[in-house]
């Protein structure tokens, strides 16, 4: 089964302007797809619609197995903190919580076991190679030891879908590389399939699919 299924799908601003129309999109778990486009084409659109944080005009969106148009806003904020992880560009790490307690948060709105939750954010920060780092605070880490952060915390669920809006859009091209090939990495391992939506084709580059969205859909980068 594939982690997300995505159908038909249509989306306009207003009246007259069209996003795009006939999107398909099949996303393995273990697979990590980069989506390219120009300004303003949709491209975080499509993410929050993938999301459950907005509705397309028409088509469909399955993740893992579930359809997301018939369930309201409980279920899917629900099926957000359990199949779902995000990692963008601004970070949004907590700065009044330690970097493991950030790490776990999405462990602690889904289950109530402290102590699995601090051994798992724990494993999760020795993946991304910050294993000591999980007392300390946020004001005490660079910008690719946050966005490293962001990771762990979008993969310590184990979802079924990581979505990510310019996951590096605010490193340096040295900082934004390494940081790249641990989020490729640590998601494969983690078998989540992974959407990520970018400007830059070198942060595609570590993807296996490239896609560019216009306003017909999506089609390969590559033209195949």
């Amino acid at each position: 089964m594939n982690a997300i299924e995505v159908t038909g799908l249509s989306k306009s601003v207003g009246k007259e302007r069209r996003l795009f129309a006939g999107l398909d999109l099949s996303v393995r778990p273990g697979e990590l797809v980069a989506l390219l486009g120009e300004s303003g084409v949709g491209k975080s659109t499509l993410l929050n619609i993938l999301a459950g944080l907005d509705d397309p005009d028409a088509g469909e969106v399955r993740i893992d197995g579930t359809l997301l148009g018939p369930l309201g806003e409980d279920a899917r904020t629900r099926l957000r903190r359990t199949r779902i992880g995000f990692v963008f560009q601004a970070f949004h790490i907590l700065p009044y919580l330690t970097v493991a307690q950030n790490v776990a948060l999405p462990l602690a709105l889904i289950a109530p076991d402290a102590d699995a939750a601090k051994a798992r954010a724990g494993e999760m920060l020795a993946a991304v190679g910050l294993g000591d780092r999980g007392q300390g605070y946020a004001r005490d880490l660079s910008g690719g030891e946050l966005q490293r952060v962001a990771i762990a915390r979008a993969l310590v669920h184990r979802p079924a879908l990581i979505l990510a809006d310019e996951p590096t859009g605010n490193l340096d091209p040295e900082t934004a590389a390494r940081v790249l090939a641990l989020f490729a990495k640590a998601t494969r391992a983690g078998g989540a399939a992974a959407v990520m939506v970018t400007h830059s084709a070198a942060t595609a580059g570590v993807a296996d699919r490239i896609l560019m969205l216009n306003a017909h859909g999506l089609v390969s980068a590559h033209g195949g």
